[in-house]
């Protein structure tokens, strides 16, 4: 069984130009990524799949392989990024690989990553009878208990989920809730072609811790994401 190391990297970003080549702790977001695949004991190959011609040609300066730049209807932001995959795995079993080898999505908004992270991932799916896992970070925020809803027309809120056949009034008595991360994805090529959609089969997870998770989306991210970057380093500027 072949473990292929994805990252999925598009040039276009209307929140962030550029993103996928920011730096955070002195390293762009695609090379942290591409070093941890490539530092893996566990990944047999390490793919980029881009549209861009820059990002290509840094991928491969990184020591990653880009075997073909992505069509430009998968690139756009109405595109969902399953598309990406679908041709990634489509392409990589027209090459020879089985629909049975592993496929590891690396996305390059989580730069904080722990090499444990995708340990883990692959050990959880590898176990499991599942089409595919990922990572969950604990929610900050529950409907149950802090979170609200609010009419366009007026001030008035009220719980986001308010029937409930019992009060919560502690937030440990809520239902526990968990965000979707973008740490690590493991699933198979052949779970990916079928599938029309991610969570359309039997999915498992592991925890991440917060500080692991933070998912690059704003420059504001960006800012966090330095800043413990570099406390995790050490050179944090207080």
């Amino acid at each position: 069984m072949t473990i292929f190391g994805a990252v999925f990297a598009r040039g276009g970003s209307k929140g962030i130009p550029g993103k996928n080549l920011k730096k955070v702790a002195g390293k762009s977001l695609l090379e942290h990524s591409v070093s941890l695949g490539l530092g893996s004991a566990e990944i047999d190959q390490m793919i980029c799949s881009t549209d861009s011609q820059e990002i290509a040609e840094e991928a491969r300066r990184l020591g990653a392989e880009v075997p073909f730049l992505r069509p430009s209807r998968l690139a756009d932001d109405k595109a969902p990024e399953w598309g990406a995959w679908q041709h990634l795995a489509t392409y990589l079993i027209e090459q020879g690989a089985s629909g049975s080898d592993i496929l590891l999505s690396l996305p390059t908004t989580s730069p904080l990553r722990a090499r444990e992270d995708v340990d883990e991932a692959i050990e959880t799916f590898q176990r499991g009878s599942f089409d595919l896992v990922l990572a969950v970070t604990e929610s900050s925020r529950n409907p149950w208990f802090n979170m609200v809803k609010r009419e366009s027309s007026s001030t008035a809120v009220e719980l986001a989920v308010s029937e409930s056949t019992k009060r919560v009034d502690r937030r440990q008595d809520a239902p526990q809730l968990f965000d979707i991360t973008t740490v690590v994805y493991v699933t198979t090529l052949g779970y990916v072609r079928q599938a029309s959609r991610m969570l359309e089969g039997k999915v498992g997870s592991i925890i991440v811790p917060p500080e692991r998770a933070i998912d690059i989306d704003t420059e504001l991210d960006l800012e966090i994401a330095e800043y413990l970057a570099l406390k995790r380093l050490g050179l944090d500027r207080g």
